[in-house]
């Protein structure tokens, strides 16, 4: 089954979302969508990565509880200082984080939490995956920040993946 159908949900979303677009419901849609909805998941399958395992459900949990809070607090902070950045600008910085994550998929996780908490951006991993370099719109104290963002994302990370 697996061979012929490698993501079944994912089959069943592109033909969901096939006949959504399509806006009619006819024989003929419905058999082009069942034909992108096989075909892709077929053609894609070399291109999926390697399947990760998931451990620690109660952590994962926390993270996810943890980003949702952060991304509030991050936007109030960023817009607090962008409406107040005459009386005090902001003090834009650089950081590098030593992470000790080997795992492409905490790598990935570690990526798409940056990108979504405002005032970080992703700049630079160092070629040995040993360092990590941010953006932060607003960097009080480095070392502070970096042992927060370790503790709070890397470590986290490191007990789901690896």
């Amino acid at each position: 089954m697996k061979r012929w159908l490698p993501s079944p949900w994912l089959s069943l979303a592109l033909l969901c979302g096939w006949l959504l677009l399509a806006r009619e419901f006819s024989t003929a849609q419905l058999l082009l969508g069942l034909l992108v909805a096989l075909a892709t998941p077929l053609l894609a399958r070399p291109l999926r990565p390697t399947p990760g395992r998931l451990a620690h459900l109660p952590v994962l949990a926390r993270l996810v509880l943890r980003v949702g809070l952060h991304v509030l607090q991050s936007s109030l902070a960023v817009a607090r200082g962008i409406v107040f950045a005459r009386s005090r600008p902001p003090r834009a910085a650089f950081a590098d984080i030593p992470i000790a994550l080997r795992d492409e998929h905490a790598l990935a996780a570690l990526a798409m939490i940056v990108t979504v908490v405002p005032g970080t951006v992703w700049c630079e991993l160092a070629p040995d995956r040993s360092v990590l370099r941010l953006h932060v719109f607003d960097l009080d104290d480095e070392a502070a920040f970096v042992e927060r963002f370790r503790a709070d994302y890397v470590d986290a990370l490191k007990e789901i993946f690896e």
